[in-house]
C-alpha cells in the first residue's frame, strides 16, 4: 500500500513541499531514497522506538521511504514524524484518516515524544499558501505557527496524540494566535533607556540622527566612557516594528531555532553582539547546512560590533556587500541562497591598543605609529560605508552626579518617528527604499539639493580630509536625515556642516 505525507524544506527563508513516499510489502529491510543525510537516515531507529513503545505495530516487512524531490537533499530530524505516521499508514493502522491534508513535522524521541524544530513559521506559511487544511507540529513550535492565519495549527507532545487526531478518536482545537494583538501587547518594551545615560548629550544627538536616517556609526573613545552603553540603547530610539517587518523578523529567527516556546512573534528591533573571535560564516550565514547569518538575525534592527579592531580583516571585509545590497547571497557549488539583511551598523572601538589616544586627562602610551596601524586594522572601504564616526569622551564627576530629569527614549524615539514619516512620503514611488541610508547615488543627486555655499563648504572638506566620492554621499544623506529632524524642505549650511563634523576618522589627527 502505497501512502504519501507531506513535510516542509527550508531554502533560505522561505520552505518548499517535501513528500514521504511509503511502502510496505514483502521482505524483511528498510530502505530511504531521496537523497537523505545521516540524521534523516537515523530516524528509522527512532520511528520503530517510537512507534513500539507508543503501542502501535511497527511492520516486520520491508519498508521503502521515497523523500521526494529526489534532487533535494532532506537534512535534519523534523521528517521523523510524518515518516512515522507514513508507516502506519501504510501498514493498515490508520484506516480513514485522511493523512494527506496535513503538513507533519517533527523529531521523534525513543518514547514517543515530539521535539521542536527549525523553521516552523516558514512551512506554515507555505503550506497555507500550498492550500493544505492543517499543519501538525510539535507542541514548541505551535505559537510561531500559529502565526499563519487560516491554516489549522495542531500542537502535539507525542506519536499516540497525532494518530487520535488523523483517526479522530481524539479531538484538540488548533492553536489560535491573534497577532495583531499580541503584536500590539508587547511591541516596543525595552529593558534600557538613554535617560540611564548621564551626560554624553553630543553622542547621544549622533545616535538620534543614526536612528532618523537608518544610517551606520562608529563610536570611538577610551575604555569605560560609555559607548557600549549608549550602544545597547539604541533600538529603543529606533521607529517601533510594523506588522509586515515583524514577520520578516520572526521568519528569520525561526529559520535559525530562534524563537522562544512563549512568543509567536518578535516584536521588539533585534540588537546582535557578536563576540569578535566570531567567523565569517557565522556572520554572514551559510556552511554545511545554511543557516542565517548574525546580519541576518540582525534585519530590521541593529548590529553591535564591539571592539572592531580585534575582530579579524576576512571577517570584517565580508561585511561590505551586504551594507550596500541589504541582503547577502551566499553561493555554493551545490546550492544558492539570499538572506535579508537590511540592519544598522554600530561598531565601537578604543583610539588605540592602550585606549587613551587624544584622552584629555591621561596620557597614550603607544610607541609612534601604533595608533595609525591600530586604525588601519579596519580597511578604507568599510569605513567609507560607515556614515558617522563619533569620537566619545569621557563623562567628568558634575555630569555623573547631577541628578536632574534626562530625556527619556519615548521622546527621542517621537522626533525619529516624525523625521521617518517624512522619508516614508520621499520614497514612497521606491518599493526598495525606506530611509535616507538606502539612497541610491542616483537618489542622493536628486533629492540632496543643496546651494552653492553649502556646495563650497563640502568641496573644502574633500579637498582638506581626502574624502571618497562615497564619503560625499554619506555626507549629504546624513545631512538630509538632520534637515528631516529639523523638519526643514531645504539642506541647508548648517546640516551639511554638522554631517562633516561626523567624520572623524577622516581628520589629519588620525592620519
Amino acid at each position: 500500500m502505497l501512502v504519501k505525507t507531506f513535510g516542509g524544506a527550508v531554502h533560505g527563508v522561505e520552505a518548499r513541499t517535501i513528500t514521504i513516499e511509503a511502502t510496505v510489502g514483502k521482505g524483511t529491510k528498510y530502505y530511504m531514497v531521496g537523497l537523505p543525510d545521516n540524521a534523516v537516515k537515523e530516524s528509522l531507529r527512532r520511528v520503530e522506538s517510537a512507534i513500539t513503545v507508543s503501542g502501535l505495530r511497527m511492520p516486520k516487512q520491508k519498508i521503502v521511504l521515497n523523500l521526494a524531490p529526489a534532487d533535494i537533499k532532506k537534512e535534519g530530524s523534523a521528517y521523523d514524524l510524518p515518516i512515522a505516521i507514513g508507516i502506519l499508514a501504510a501498514s493498515g493502522q490508520l484506516e480513514g484518516a485522511d493523512v494527506e491534508s496535513y503538513f507533519i513535522m517533527g523529531e521523534l524521541s525513543l518514547d514517543g515524544g515530539i521535539h521542536p524544530i527549525k523553521g516552523a513559521l516558514p512551512i506554515a506559511m507555505h503550506a497555507y499558501d500550498s492550500g493544505f487544511k492543517g499543519f501538525i507540529l510539535p507542541m514548541a513550535n505551535a505559537r510561531e505557527a500559529g502565526i499563519a492565519e487560516g491554516l489549522k495549527v495542531y500542537g502535539m507532545t507525542s506519536l499516540l496524540e497525532v494518530v487520535g487526531l488523523l483517526k479522530k478518536t481524539q479531538i484538540f482545537e488548533p492553536i489560535k494566535v491573534d497577532i495583531r494583538a499580541e503584536f500590539l501587547k508587547k511591541a516596543a518594551l525595552y529593558e534600557f533607556d538613554f535617560s540611564d545615560v548621564k551626560g554624553q548629550e553630543n553622542i547621544k544627538r549622533a545616535l538620534e540622527i543614526a536612528a532618523a536616517g537608518g544610517h551606520n556609526a562608529i563610536l570611538i573613545g577610551p575604555p569605560g566612557a560609555g559607548k557600549t552603553m549608549l550602544a545597547k540603547r539604541l533600538p529603543t530610539i529606533l521607529p517601533p516594528l510594523n506588522l509586515l517587518e515583524a514577520l520578516e523578523t520572526t521568519k528569520i529567527h525561526s529559520v535559525a531555532g530562534k524563537i522562544p516556546e512563549s512568543t509567536a512573534i518578535i516584536t521588539e528591533r533585534p540588537f546582535r553582539s557578536p563576540h569578535h573571535t566570531v567567523s565569517d560564516v557565522a556572520l554572514v550565514g551559510g556552511g554545511t547546512h545554511p543557516m542565517p547569518g548574525e546580519i541576518s538575525l540582525a534585519h530590521n534592527g541593529v548590529l553591535f560590533l564591539d571592539e572592531l579592531p580585534e575582530f579579524k580583516r576576512t571577517v570584517l571585509e565580508v561585511l561590505r556587500q551586504p551594507l550596500e545590497d541589504r541582503k547577502v547571497s551566499i553561493s555554493r557549488a551545490k546550492f544558492s541562497i539570499d538572506y535579508p539583511s537590511s540592519f544598522m551598523l554600530i561598531a565601537s572601538m578604543n583610539p588605540c591598543p592602550c585606549g587613551f589616544f587624544n584622552h584629555p586627562e591621561k596620557d597614550c602610551i603607544c610607541l609612534p605609529g601604533i595608533v595609525q596601524k591600530y586604525i588601519s586594522r579596519i580597511s578604507g572601504p568599510l569605513l567609507d560605508r560607515i556614515d558617522l564616526h563619533v569620537e566619545v569622551t569621557p563623562v567628568n564627576f558634575e555630569a555623573l552626579a547631577d541628578n536632574q530629569n534626562i530625556e527619556s527614549s519615548l521622546a527621542i524615539r517621537e522626533r525619529v518617528i516624525k523625521a521617518r514619516e517624512l522619508q516614508i512620503q520621499r520614497f514612497k514611488e521606491f518599493e526598495q527604499v525606506h530611509s535616507n541610508a538606502e539612497m541610491s547615488s542616483n537618489q542622493v543627486r536628486n533629492i540632496c539639493l543643496i546651494n552653492d555655499k553649502a556646495q563650497a563648504l563640502i568641496k573644502d572638506a574633500m579637498e582638506k580630509l581626502g574624502l571618497s566620492a562615497r564619503a560625499y554621499d554619506r555626507i549629504l544623506k546624513v545631512s538630509r536625515t538632520i534637515a528631516d529632524l529639523e523638519q526643514s524642505i531645504e539642506i541647508e549650511i548648517e546640516h551639511i556642516a554638522e554631517a562633516i563634523h561626523y567624520r572623524s576618522l577622516d581628520k589629519e589627527k588620525w592620519n
